[in-house]
């Protein structure tokens, strides 16, 4: 989980659906899309977060060959050029003439503070 305190902007937590590890703050869980909590300023169909980045790319095996095998990682760095997160995001294999597309996105929302009249404590 998160080093960053409860109710911080990067705080994490586990979703109780599909237990990836997800921020906080999320209403809905970006990797099951289960509901997590009510949230008042939530509507049935929230509108998409920003996408400052996305890459998608195809890719094909030759016709003639052996089978490949695939592995996605994805990692991430800070400005310092040091890895704060390494994930392995899925392995496979492809035949030849099959074809596998793969995209990568980013979403990014305001941070939300936490109220000090409700608190963060939680009972």
């Amino acid at each position: 989980m998160s080093s960053v305190r409860p109710g911080a902007p990067g705080a994490t937590r586990e979703c109780p659906h599909c237990r990836e590890t997800i921020l906080e703050s999320a209403a809905v869980c970006p990797v099951c899309r289960h509901y997590l909590r009510y949230d008042t300023g939530a509507d049935a169909s929230p509108t998409p977060a920003p996408t400052p980045l996305r890459i998608e790319g195809s890719i094909r095996h030759p016709a003639d060959g052996e089978p490949w095998e695939y592995t996605v990682v994805v990692s991430i760095r800070n400005d310092r050029d040091v890895e704060i997160a390494h994930k392995l995001i899925g392995v496979g294999a492809m035949n030849p003439n099959e074809q596998r597309t793969f995209t990568l996105t980013v979403e990014a929302v305001p941070a939300k503070a936490k109220d000090p009249v409700k608190g963060g404590t939680r009972h």
